[in-house]
């Protein structure tokens, strides 16, 4: 089964200070037939002013991953982190019992644009946590795909509470790839940047596929993309 999420069906907010995306239902969007895909709950895609951000709040039992595609978010929370993520960072942050935390644009004059990511946890009521790392270069568009989350921790990517993996990188104009997940196992793709065609179907930025019930995945690259991948239990 492939089914593809089209950009301009997703949720729509804009708040002036930040204009955001949503593939799933989220805040004041709700779409009953979009509520998540298996424990993935939420891609938002959020553009926020420079300067403005998000005030304290709080969150429980849910693993939030922010990937920064430009600009710079500075996060604020109640464990006594205090840091900024550029693009080529990831955040990890393990709401598990509660944390309340901030986030602003680090930038008085240029915007930041990033996805925030939502993972069900495979368990409530865990020790809250917060981990940050650099995967790319600033600048680098690297080639192929780096695991850069997944509930094992393993070849160097940050711990998430969940069977989940997050792939991230960047393919050239021309590229076949393929991805290979074992049987059972839901897949999710979200274009970032650039378009590939799948099954004689067109993504483009934006856009995100589910997969369920297949092995392979094959992609070819239409235009330069930044993509991220999801292998998940369902």
């Amino acid at each position: 089964m492939l089914k593809i999420r089209k950009a301009e069906d997703r949720g729509q907010a804009n708040f002036g200070w930040l204009a955001s995306q949503h593939t799933f239902s989220f805040g004041h969007f709700y779409d009953p037939d979009h509520m998540g895909f298996g424990p993935l709950r939420v891609i938002n895609e959020d553009q926020v002013r420079p300067g403005a951000g998000f005030d304290t709040h709080g969150h429980q039992n849910m693993e939030i991953i922010t990937y920064v595609l430009s600009g710079a978010l500075e996060h604020k929370d109640s464990l006594g982190t205090g840091s900024v993520i550029e693009a080529g960072e990831v955040q990890v942050m393990s709401a598990g019992s509660g944390i309340r935390h901030s986030e602003y644009n680090a930038s008085q004059d240029k915007p930041v644009h990033f996805l925030q990511i939502w993972v069900m946890p495979d368990e409530d009521g865990k020790t809250p946590s917060y981990d940050q790392k650099r995967f790319f270069d600033a600048g680098e568009r690297p080639g192929g795909f780096k695991l850069v989350a997944s509930g094992s921790g393993r070849n160097g990517s940050l711990k998430i509470g969940q069977d989940a993996d997050l792939y991230a990188g960047c393919f050239a104009a021309g590229e076949r790839f393929t991805h290979t997940a074992e049987p059972g196992r839901l897949l999710w793709l979200q274009v970032a940047e650039g378009s590939l065609s799948i099954a004689g179907e067109t993504l483009v930025a934006g856009d995100g596929l589910a997969v369920a019930d297949e092995d392979v995945l094959a992609l070819d690259i239409v235009a330069d993309a930044h993509l991220l991948l999801f292998d998940m239990v369902p």
